[in-house]
């Protein structure tokens, strides 16, 4: 269990980074060439990896490759959400629960197997 605490911790970490990295530069940057952009996306995408891989290297074992994508995408979702919202000033729209929704329905099937053990 402890595994999967960490690496739910690093995914979440990591996916800050990257969403950071994907998507601020729109705001922060859009006066700046896209080369400045991209290497400061970049620089910023280094910390993503510090912390993705190890992550994905703690978790496997306990989860499979599918659940890490699967729990990888929850984690996205729920970064993603408020820093559109909070960060880049984007409406909240029913769209987002929707989309978690599908998702949910993802990690349902991608975990059946362990909920019917547990």
């Amino acid at each position: 269990m402890r595994e999967i605490g960490l690496t739910i911790l690093m995914l979440t970490l990591s996916n800050v980074f990257m969403t950071f990295a994907w998507y601020a530069h729109l705001k922060e940057l859009s006066a700046k060439p896209w080369l400045v952009a991209a290497l400061a996306s970049w620089g910023i995408a280094l910390f993503e990896y510090m912390l993705q891989v190890p992550a994905n290297r703690i978790g496997y074992g306990t989860l499979s490759l599918g659940q890490l994508k699967i729990l990888q995408e929850v984690i996205t979702l729920s970064v993603f959400v408020p820093f559109a919202v909070y960060y880049m000033k984007e409406p909240l729209k029913l769209d987002y629960l929707w989309a978690g929704l599908c998702i949910l329905g993802a990690v349902y099937f991608i975990f059946r197997a362990d909920m019917a053990v547990a």
